[in-house]
C-alpha cells in the first residue's frame, strides 16, 4: 500500500465537513483529524492509499467549491516520518475560542458500539453556519420550532463564524434547515446551510 496524506482546507466549517463526508463515501480513506486555522477556516486531514486519497480529494474539492468554501487541497504522496506530530498531533485547546481547535476522531470502545453507530446513522445531520451569533441562535430556534430535531453541537472559527449542527430524520432535518436558513438574513450573513443524509462514520467521529 502506498500511504499518503490528503489535506482539504476551506473557509467555513460546513464546506469542510460536507467535503469530508463526500470524500469518505467516494474512496476508502481514513479521517485523521480536523483543525481550525483561527482565520475563518478549517482543514480536514485524511490518509490512505495514494490513488484513494487523490480520488477522495477531487470529490471533496468539488463539493466544497459548490458550497463557497474556496478550498485548498494538497496530497503528500510520501510524507516524511518527522512531520507526523505536526500533521496528526494531539488535541489542542484555544482559550480565545473556548473550544478545542484540533479534533481527533472519537474512538469507540468496542465493535458493538461501532455496529450500533452504523445501524443508527439512518438519520440526517443538518448544518447552519452564519457570520454572527445572534443570527445562528435565531435560526436554530426557528429550525427547532419547524421540525422535531435535536441540537448536537456548535463550532466556532473566529471572525464571528459559528455553525450549529442538528440531527433527526431526513425530512425533519430538511424542513428545519430550510426554516432556519430563511431567518438568517434578518440578523446576519449565511455562510452555508446543508443536510447530510446517512452521514459517514468519519463525520460522526469528528463532530463538535
Amino acid at each position: 500500500m502506498n500511504s499518503a496524506y490528503g489535506f482539504l482546507e476551506t473557509t467555513g466549517y460546513t464546506p469542510a465537513i460536507i467535503a469530508l463526508d463526500v470524500m469518505c463515501k467516494t474512496a476508502p480513506v481514513e479521517a485523521l483529524q480536523s483543525e481550525v486555522n483561527d482565520f475563518l477556516g478549517i482543514v480536514v486531514k485524511i490518509t490512505g492509499e495514494l490513488a484513494a486519497v487523490r480520488s477522495a480529494l477531487e470529490a471533496g474539492e468539488q463539493i466544497a467549491q459548490q458550497l463557497g468554501g474556496d478550498p485548498v487541497t494538497k496530497i503528500l504522496a510520501t510524507p516524511e516520518k518527522q512531520i507526523e506530530p505536526i500533521v496528526n498531533g494531539p488535541e489542542e485547546y484555544n482559550g480565545l475560542l473556548e473550544q478545542n481547535v484540533v479534533h481527533l476522531p472519537l474512538i469507540t470502545k468496542n465493535n458493538q458500539e461501532e455496529t450500533d453507530m452504523a445501524i443508527e446513522n439512518s438519520f440526517a445531520l443538518g448544518f447552519i453556519e452564519t457570520q454572527g451569533f445572534t443570527a445562528v441562535f435565531n435560526a436554530i430556534d426557528q429550525a427547532c420550532k419547524a421540525a422535531n430535531v435535536e441540537v448536537i453541537g456548535k463550532e466556532k472559527l473566529g471572525g464571528g463564524y459559528v455553525t450549529v449542527v442538528i440531527k433527526g430524520d431526513v425530512a425533519a432535518v430538511k424542513a428545519a434547515v430550510e426554516a432556519g436558513e430563511a431567518e438568517v438574513s434578518k440578523l446576519g450573513n449565511l455562510i452555508a446551510a446543508y443536510v447530510i443524509p446517512r452521514p459517514s462514520e468519519s463525520v460522526l467521529s469528528l463532530l463538535p
